[in-house]
């Protein structure tokens, strides 16, 4: 198996992290096997379209050949071509035969290029529009964020490849930053929204140039020190206040999340890296405390973030209403790729198991089962007399969205899944998410053959080990599992630690085999009785997936807002492989609050709601 991480993150060798992402991976089969297929086949095809459709690319041509207006709401718009731009690169490395995909990259990466100044700056809003304006709005115009989004485009599109015209615009447009932002610089100071950070240290590491680093670095450790201001431009004539984009207190003197959740999130993503890169005791002490707190306070059961809709905010902590949830899937996102940061840095399984949490639930609910189809937020609870707000805060599914950040955020992450799969070590291999395909970590390849979340039964199977010693192959417990079985080649029993991990050390042979069994027997959970909206309710779950109640599924008159769960009530689970491509239902006797009559409930995954027609639907279930 080919040994080159084609993953977004590749650590440098002297990262101060206890794992390392794997050096390849594949996703061959299965539940994510087939959400990635309709990525592949049905989201990222659309992209060019829809960016030209939305005025993107003509922004890009005006700024190319010094003619025509900006088109668009958002000084932004040129970040969508850049996530898109990221996500095809991915899954062109995944299937490089693919010439169409590689055709459209060529011309976007010729036409960003070309619309590139001669100085290294790139956002058409201020070439085309507000050019007297370059670098003066630096709460909302978002010039650093699409610049970040860039250069991770630059830095996918050299790993799949080995091309470097789009790497040489991002390091191009880095010089520019470089000599412009800085102590005794022109600007003393940082973007409204976070995301260059975890950028920056990517590109440090695909280059090896030390000053994309230290660039890094020096935007962490400035922002906090109320450096911002709203100033006011299209759409904002007013200050949100310095926690909205986290310029209130130093990250290393932060205690828990705050402020505009996706803002927040990117922001700490790039600390992680920084950390990784740096071994910084004290940024590190900083980053535990925070994801800590969000998620013992500021999280949804889905693994959703992001509370309010003013502000698309965290909220106080314990805030979090389901029919109010904002939840955007951006912050769903931008969350997993902080907690996989954190995996790797600390090496302990809770991080793993919020990633897969927001993976199957908050983040998965954000695009439809066709893949052209989107959520921007991800409530968990519609009322049967739901009045919808439209545009892009609605609970109905969309074609595209006015600020059209999700889709393509969503295309990007599901292009490099396979990536937060597996990692290793100097010990040997982890799983951290459990996909059929074959994985290659910490001196070994294995392939796993699983119908994950569907069956418990996860099969590893080792095609190359090292001959020499004994090796170590680690698979995580889900937090969610309270029984368990697991059976190696020999009869002999792995080691569970109690941290999260079943380990398995012995020399091993190639068609070796270790087996785990996870019980997935669905289950009630109830809330931290602090979070008052939902005090007294019930969520019904089964291995990693939420479920909830629509309205099409449920006897006719039954109304949600009037249906409750009797304590103690079995839950039965049936698969049905014609319903919603496939899933499994989780039916229960409940009763109607009104009369008293009993009624079948049945409860689908969450990540599946609204895929039929329009109607109710609620994750919490009062319990009586």
């Amino acid at each position: 198996m080919t040994t080159n991480n084609t993953g977004p993150i590749r650590l440098t060798d002297g990262a101060h992290t206890a794992l390392r992402p794997a050096t390849a991976a594949r996703i061959t089969g299965g539940f994510w096997a087939t959400r990635r297929r309709t990525n592949a086949e049905v989201s990222i095809p659309q992209g060019p379209a829809k960016l030209e459709e939305a005025g993107n690319l003509a922004n890009l041509r005006a700024a190319a050949g010094g003619k025509g207006a900006f088109t668009g709401d958002f000084q932004f718009q040129d970040s969508d071509v850049h996530k898109w731009l990221e996500a095809a690169s991915w899954q062109l490395a995944d299937s490089p035969e693919n010439s169409q995909l590689a055709s459209h990259i060529s011309e976007l990466t010729t036409l960003l290029a070309a619309a590139q100044d001669a100085d290294g700056y790139l956002q058409t809003y201020y070439q085309v529009a507000r050019p007297e304006l370059r670098w003066q709005e630096l709460g909302w115009g978002h010039e650093l964020y699409c610049a970040g989004h860039l250069f991770q485009a630059a830095v996918a599109h050299h790993r799949a490849t080995g091309r470097r015209e789009l790497l040489d615009v991002a390091e191009w447009f880095a010089a520019h930053i470089d000599a412009t932002f800085g102590k005794e610089k022109a600007i003393d100071g940082v973007c409204g929204h976070p995301e260059i950070e975890t950028a920056l240290v990517e590109l440090y590491r695909e280059t090896g140039e030390r000053r994309w680093l230290d660039l890094a670095a020096y935007f962490v450790d400035r922002r906090g020190h109320g450096v911002l201001s709203a100033g006011v431009d299209r759409g904002h004539d007013r200050d949100m206040g310095q926690a909205y984009w986290q310029d209130h207190t130093p990250v290393r003197e932060a205690d828990t999340v705050e402020g505009h959740a996706v803002r927040q999130l990117y922001l700490l993503a790039g600390a992680t890296d920084l950390v990784a890169e740096t071994g910084d005791p004290e940024l590190r002490a900083a980053l535990e405390r925070m994801w800590d707190a969000m998620v013992a306070t500021k999280t949804y059961v889905t693994g959703g973030v992001g509370s309010r809709h003013e502000g698309e905010a965290f909220g106080d902590p314990f805030e979090l209403p389901p029919d109010r949830a904002y939840a955007e899937t951006c912050a769903a996102i931008s969350s997993v790729q902080w907690s996989w940061r954190m995996a790797l840095l600390t090496g302990e399984a809770k991080y793993s198991d919020l990633v897969e949490r927001t993976l199957f639930n908050g983040f998965l609910s954000g695009v439809g089962l066709d893949g052209d189809s989107w959520l921007y937020v991800n409530p968990l609870q519609v009322r049967e007399e739901y009045a919808d707000r439209g545009g892009d805060q609605t609970a109905r599914r969309t074609p595209w969205f006015r600020c059209a950040c999700c889709p393509p955020n969503v295309m990007r992450l599901l292009a490099s899944l396979p990536h937060y799969v597996a990692s290793g070590d100097g010990e040997g291999m982890q799983l951290h998410q459990y996909a059929t395909g074959v994985y290659a970590a910490g001196e070994g390849v294995v392939r796993v053959e699983t119908a994950y979340p569907w069956d418990g039964r996860i099969t590893v199977t080792v095609e190359e080990a090292p001959a020499d010693r004994d090796w170590s192959l680690s698979l995580r417990i889900p937090s969610w599992c309270t029984q368990f079985k697991a059976s190696a080649p020999d009869g002999s029993a792995p080691t569970e630690a109690g941290d999260g991990w079943l380990r398995m050390r012995r020399r091993w042979s190639a068609g070796d085999t270790l087996t785990l069994d996870l019980d997935l027997s669905p289950r009630l959970t109830r809330p931290d009785p602090r979070v008052d909206a939902v005090r007294g309710c019930v969520a019904v779950e089964r291995g990693p997936l939420v479920h909830c109640l629509e309205g099409v599924d449920q006897q006719p008159g039954v109304r949600l807002d009037d249906v409750t769960l009797p304590y103690g009530s079995d839950l039965a689970v049936a698969q049905d492989p014609e319903l919603l491509g496939g899933v499994a239902v989780v039916t229960a006797d409940g009763r109607r609050r009104s009369d008293g009559s009993g009624v079948r409930l049945t409860a689908v995954p969450y990540y599946a709601w609204a895929n039929r027609e329009e109607g109710a639907m609620r994750v919490w279930i009062p319990e009586e």
